[in-house]
């Protein structure tokens, strides 16, 4: 050992630490939900975004757990519709879903009502259509590999297979997996996702998946009659080009924004879904639409049109979910429920004339 202007140096190896150098290097591949991220994920402007927005959650998690402490329901006042605009917490999010929609209370009103679906007979053509699209669900996600530990294709099958028997004029059709894997993902169990799952398929967007569709189809229809309102540049475009409403958000109100928004800002739109109620749905497709008229007027043709109603779903407006939350309540203006319903009405009415 040798000593120096009064300094001690040794000779020993100096033990380097390797500090990841990228944000890429810094974040995991996989989301926390169990998405594996796309090649083209911009990792730097997520970071940046996550570093604000933890906070938020933080200060957010501390609120709710005063909120929620010793409660087992949660009121409708305008205290707790602002903290569920701002975000449930995940560790809050299956126990307020699930109180805010009136699932809790279908839920201990029929107990064991979801284990009696499972051990009853089954139709096999309901299995079998089912079990054909358990791989195709979220093909993407790690914990729905048959390679997975729990693998929660099992979970899939037993929600689906018994809302199927449970709603006999639905049974199953494609969509419905993707919205039970979510309830999945969120809740880690069966029955509750399946009280979920009955909530907002059978109440609060009733006939979007019977064979008919009438509710589906009405929807948006009415989407249509509200982008006339508020957005009449956009609605004249698809008349002159002759583009029905269903070719370009069809995959929106079937999938309830499911692989088109990003993970994080789907969770927080079902947050106000559950409590709020589908005019929930209309707010986001009209802000989608109101924010990027500019880039919808833009197009020439149908294929143009289609094509920019798939751009207006990415993008850094879409990634910052808070501050796209704030915007579905300021975009669109006033919207109430009584006007959805009328407009629901005479676009039921329409499409069953149509029809018949």
């Amino acid at each position: 050992m040798e000593q120096r202007n009064g300094t001690r140096h040794s000779n020993q190896p100096q033990l380097r630490i390797n500090v990841p150098s990228t944000a890429k290097e810094r974040a995991a591949s996989v989301d926390p939900y169990g998405f594996e991220r796309s090649d083209d994920f911009d990792y730097e402007s997520y970071e940046e975004l996550m570093s604000e927005y933890l906070a938020v959650l933080t200060r957010r998690s501390i609120k709710w757990s005063k909120l929620l402490k010793g409660k087992r329901r949660v009121d409708r006042n305008l205290k707790v519709k602002r903290y569920i605009r701002k975000g449930i917490p995940n560790e809050h999010r299956p126990l307020v879903w699930m109180m805010a929609s009136g699932a809790q209370e279908r839920l201990e009103r029929n107990p064991g009502y979801f284990q009696s679906l499972l051990d009853a007979q089954h139709d096999p053509r309901l299995v079998e259509t089912i079990r054909t699209d358990l791989h195709r669900t979220f093909p993407d996600n790690i914990h729905f590999r048959k390679s997975a530990d729990p693998c929660l294709q099992k979970a899939l099958f037993n929600v689906l297979v018994a809302y199927g028997h449970h709603n006999k004029a639905v049974g199953y059709c494609q969509g419905m997996n993707f919205i039970a894997g979510y309830l999945i993902i969120i809740s880690k169990d069966e029955e509750t996702s399946f009280w979920l799952m009955e909530a907002l398929l059978d109440r609060i967007l009733p006939d979007y998946y019977t064979p008919a569709m009438l509710g589906l189809k009405a929807d948006q229809e009415v989407l249509g009659e509200l982008v006339r309102m508020k957005v009449p540049a956009v609605w004249q475009l698809m008349q002159d080009h002759g583009v029905m409403w269903t070719l370009v958000v069809s995959r929106w109100f079937i999938c309830l924004f499911i692989d088109i928004l990003p993970v994080e800002t789907v969770l927080r739109i079902w947050d106000c879904l559950f409590y709020e109620g589908s005019k929930i749905v209309f707010r986001v497709a009209l802000t989608l639409i109101h924010h990027h008229q500019d880039v919808i007027l833009q197009a020439q043709n149908l294929p143009d049109i289609c094509e920019r109603f798939k751009r207006i779903t990415r993008g850094a407006f879409l990634e910052d979910c808070h501050t796209f939350m704030q915007r579905i309540f300021q975009e669109p203006g006033s919207l109430s429920m009584s006007t959805v319903t009328k407009l629901r009405e005479s676009c039921r009415a329409r499409i069953t004339a149509d029809e018949s």
